[in-house]
Parts: C-alpha cells; sequence; structure tokens
C-alpha cells in the first residue's frame, strides 16, 4: 500500500491552522469579538496548535517514506 494517511490529516490540519492564525492576526485589534472568550484570542491560540500538530503529521509522513522509499 502506497497511502499514507499522514498526508492528508497533516494537509488538512496545517490548512486549517494556517486560516485560523491568519485570522487570528487580522482580528487581533478587536477587544470586543473576543470578550466572550475573557479576552483570549482563541483563533490565533488553536490556529497555532493545529498548524504545528499538521506540521507534525507531514514530518512524520515524510521521514516513513524517506525510510521506505518503495512504499513496502
Amino acid at each position: 500500500m502506497g497511502l499514507d494517511i499522514r498526508w492528508p490529516i497533516g494537509l488538512m490540519f496545517s490548512i486549517i491552522g494556517a486560516i485560523l492564525v491568519v485570522y487570528g492576526v487580522v482580528t487581533r485589534s478587536d477587544p470586543q469579538m473576543y470578550q466572550r472568550s475573557l479576552g483570549m484570542n482563541i483563533n490565533l491560540g488553536w490556529g497555532i496548535l493545529l498548524l504545528v500538530f499538521g506540521i507534525l503529521m507531514l514530518i512524520s509522513a515524510r521521514m516513513a517514506a524517506a525510510k521506505n522509499p518503495q512504499g513496502k
């Protein structure tokens, strides 16, 4: 089998994380938006977490592919 599930998972989490990070950075100057979350920028925090997880998945998939180049 040549399909490694870590590639699509890593891509999905990285893309969603990057979107949330950008949205969190753009809206960080709006205190009324984050009033319900006690002033914490939830979008930026979760975006960073999702982006890190996605990158870790991509790194582990790449390391596995380099270790086993034939896909066996």
